[in-house]
C-alpha cells in the first residue's frame, strides 16, 4: 500500500488503513501499537482507529461497502476498497491480491484518468 501512495497520492489516491481485530486477533493492540507497527513498515499513509468490520455493529464504512457490494465484503485483513470519484465503490481486491498487482495498478489508473 505504501508504494501505491508514494507512486498516486499527488495524482489525487487516498489511502486510509483500518486496522480491525475482527479476524483472528491481527490487531489486538491499542492506538499506540498499532502506530509502532505502522511505524516499523514504513506507512506514511492514514491509519484510522481500529474499527469493527464485521462485528456488531460494524463501522459505518463497512455498513455501506457491505450494501454496495454485499457479494465483496471483507473475509480477511488487507481486503481493498477502490472508492471511485463518484463516491461509489469501483473495485474490489481481496486479501490475496497484492496492492501493486497490475489489476488494482489499471483500476487506480482508471479512476484517476477519470473513465
Amino acid at each position: 500500500m505504501q508504494a501505491l501512495w508514494t507512486r498516486y497520492r499527488d495524482k489525487g489516491l487516498m489511502i486510509v488503513a483500518a486496522p480491525s481485530n475482527d479476524f483472528g486477533g491481527q490487531e489486538p493492540g491499542g492506538e499506540a501499537e498499532i502506530e509502532h507497527t505502522a511505524h516499523q513498515y514504513g506507512v506514511s499513509f492514514p491509519v484510522a482507529d481500529k474499527v469493527s468490520v464485521k462485528g456488531s455493529p460494524p463501522h459505518p464504512f463497512y455498513k455501506w461497502a457491505a450494501a454496495e457490494r454485499p457479494l465483496d465484503t471483507p473475509r480477511w485483513n488487507f481486503h481493498k476498497y477502490l472508492v471511485g470519484r463518484d463516491g461509489h465503490i469501483a473495485a474490489v481486491f481481496a486479501t490475496a491480491i497484492e496492492p501493486t498487482d497490475p489489476r488494482v495498478i489499471a483500476a487506480i489508473e482508471r479512476e484517476l484518468a477519470g473513465s
